[in-house]
């Protein structure tokens, strides 16, 4: 699967936007990612971003995350910082679109999609979307640091009417 850079960048963008202007976590932005896959794949057999997605302890993570926001970084698209949240955890990371996404790129019914996931998933916490992908069998079928594999979100069984 090839990587779609420019829809990957620009729905990065959209979720920052449509999410107050920010995702708070890295976590949280991985799972949207997930869901923008993983449910576009169900219904239209192929994913948006093409990322591969690797089944880690805190459900799946897209492969080329960091390498998209550290360019999305320099070309001064994103800023990303870190904020003391909770005393004793890790800073959580602060995403922030610097520039309006072109959904110019993206043919409806993936515009449908975004929006779709920003409605159902956008106010979850990280914790709670991990929790949600953790009970979703592309993450269970795939052994801890291996590919989580798109076939087996046919039989997650999602429902799309509000598409």
């Amino acid at each position: 699967m090839a990587l779609h850079k420019k829809k990957y960048q620009n729905a990065v963008l959209y979720l920052c936007q449509e999410l107050r202007g920010e995702v708070r976590g890295k976590k949280k932005l991985a799972k949207l990612l997930y869901f923008i896959d993983f449910d576009f794949y169900e219904k239209y057999a192929k994913s948006i971003t093409g990322d591969i997605y690797k089944a880690l302890p805190m459900g799946p993570v897209p492969s080329a995350l960091v390498s998209v926001t550290e360019e999305m970084i320099k070309m001064k698209i994103l800023e990303v910082k870190k904020e003391n949240e909770y005393e004793g955890y890790i800073p959580t990371e602060i995403y922030r679109s610097i520039k309006k996404p072109d959904l110019s790129i993206f043919s409806e019914e993936e515009i449908r999609m975004l929006k779709r996931v920003v409605k159902r998933y956008g106010h979850l916490s990280g914790k709670q979307l991990q929790d949600l992908t953790h009970a979703e069998a592309p993450y269970t079928a795939a052994k801890p640091n291996e590919e989580v594999p798109y076939e087996f979100t046919y039989y997650r069984g999602t429902d799309f009417n509000d598409l």
